[in-house]
């Protein structure tokens, strides 16, 4: 029996962060994981697919700077090499991940862990751990489909596409959300046919209608077939997918050489043992847990997908920290997840965090909005990058930020200032009293500011 004070379970973003900070607090602390460091984030979701898109970006730049006066001939690329880039990148950081935990002290244990006990984990490589407290980091899984035709060769979730090392065709694309729209980018990108089929009538969900608007047009005009309002019914083995529109009840079908189903994620929690101790899951899967991401069993905790709150990397790591500091004894404020920043890396990048107005309406909040046009920022027009807008819905007697919504080169970067200030109860006025510089993106953030209050010097008089 090994002691510990505490014991993760789980190496992603929120589960290595937390081992990490236990230490820094002088806790005694093993990390449990079963496969690379990093978990999904690093190795199969946010920095594999943020690599691809900028091998993209640089040959689609390339190929298309006649504008900005370059001219560049027999542009081409390597697919092979662009996934082992995107490996190598996965690698340094898992590498970088293994480094900090072994010079903070954490004791990583590359096991499969399973609940014995409230307090005892029991690993495959046959030792068993004590700990006063346990954190669960397992995060999530793709969602399997139930779909005919599921288990053919060519069709794969989002794991097995980043693993492709020939490129294909034409890929459809199941599913309209942040997974399907920064693949079908890549894609579009390099050159690839794309069909995104989506069963509402609009892609990226929650997102502000005219953010969809304007990344649909940006995804039309780029070649890549939206086909919305579709309910898939099955693959057939020619990898044909055959669907029917949930308005008219009409039928219709598409082929590709690829099959991506990007339909969501689910929790990673079955294989833990956690119904051996009593932890209390949701119809789904999830792990319940209270603001302070406590379960039901004391000195137990869930943290990041796994307990199903915000499926984020960064809110993983927030929550991470958040419960290292309560193990230690330190005075903990609940995350507020209405300030939490959701970013979809399409082109140009979306982000967004709080209320939309129609969530604000729902509310019955008195709200106004200020927004501005990327056409009207110098450096976004220099990048040749000036699609999109800014919107910053704000309480109209308190001035506080409710939400905001960006569709904008860096909108990614930009978005933190917002939830900065949404965390720290800021109102419009403070943010059009601090000078941005110039010239950069964020004085769009400013300029909308402006628009919640007189109106924007930058922009054309407003229509009362």
């Amino acid at each position: 029996m090994l002691n510990y004070d505490a014991v993760v379970i789980g190496g992603g973003p929120g589960g290595y962060e937390c081992a990490i900070q236990l230490a820094i607090h002088g806790k005694k602390t093993a990390l449990i994981e079963e496969d690379l460091l990093g978990g999904t984030c690093l190795n199969r979701g946010c920095i594999p697919t943020k690599t691809l898109l900028n091998s993209s970006d640089i040959y689609y730049r390339a190929k298309t700077g006649a504008d900005a006066g370059i001219y560049a001939e027999k542009i081409s690329y390597d697919y092979k090499k662009i996934i082992e880039h995107k490996n190598k990148v996965s690698r340094q950081l898992s590498n970088g991940v293994a480094f900090l935990e072994k010079n903070h002290g954490v004791d990583v244990i590359k096991a499969h862990a399973v609940m014995k006990e409230q307090h005892v984990v029991s690993l495959s490589d046959g030792k068993t751990i004590k700990a006063d407290s346990i954190v669960i980091a397992t995060g999530s899984l793709p969602a399997r489909l139930p779909l005919p035709g599921m288990d053919q060769k060519g069709v794969m979730d989002s794991t097995g596409l980043l693993n492709l090392e020939k490129c294909p065709n034409h890929i459809v694309i199941i599913g309209g959300g942040v997974i399907g729209v920064e693949f079908a980018t890549f894609f579009w990108k390099i050159g690839i046919k794309v069909t995104v089929v989506e069963m509402l009538d609009h892609i990226l969900g929650p997102f502000d209608k005219d953010i969809i608007a304007i990344e649909e047009a940006k995804l039309k005009s780029s070649g890549v077939e939206l086909i919305l309002c579709a309910r898939v019914d099955s693959i057939d083995s020619t990898l044909c997918v055959h669907y029917t529109n949930v308005k008219d009840g009409s039928h219709g079908s598409v082929q590709g050489d690829v099959i991506l189903t990007a339909g969501g994620r689910k929790a990673n929690s079955s294989e833990l043992g956690l119904e051996n101790i009593g932890v209390i899951l949701d119809k789904k899967g999830f792990v319940e847990t209270d603001g302070l991401c406590r379960t039901n069993i004391p000195g137990i905790y869930a943290i990041g997908d796994v307990n199903g709150k915000m499926q984020l990397a960064h809110v993983a790591s927030a929550q991470g920290i958040l419960v290292a500091d309560h193990i230690a004894g330190k005075t903990c404020k609940e995350i507020n997840l209405n300030h939490v920043p959701s970013c979809v890396y399409c082109s140009p990048e979306a982000a967004m965090v709080g209320l939309t107005i129609e969530k604000a309406k729902e509310a019955k909040r008195e709200f106004g909005v200020g927004i501005f046009n990327v056409s009207g920022n110098g450096k976004a027009l220099s990048m040749g990058e000036n699609e999109g807008i800014i919107k910053i819905i704000y309480d109209k007697k308190t001035e506080e930020i409710l939400g905001c919504h960006i569709i904008a080169p860096h909108a990614a970067d930009l978005i933190a200032e917002i939830a900065a200030v949404m965390e720290c109860e800021g109102t419009v006025t403070e943010i059009c009293h601090t000078i941005h510089p110039h010239p950069s993106v964020s004085e769009i953030v400013m300029e909308a500011a402006h628009d919640c209050k007189e109106g924007s010097v930058n922009a054309p008089k407003r229509k009362k």
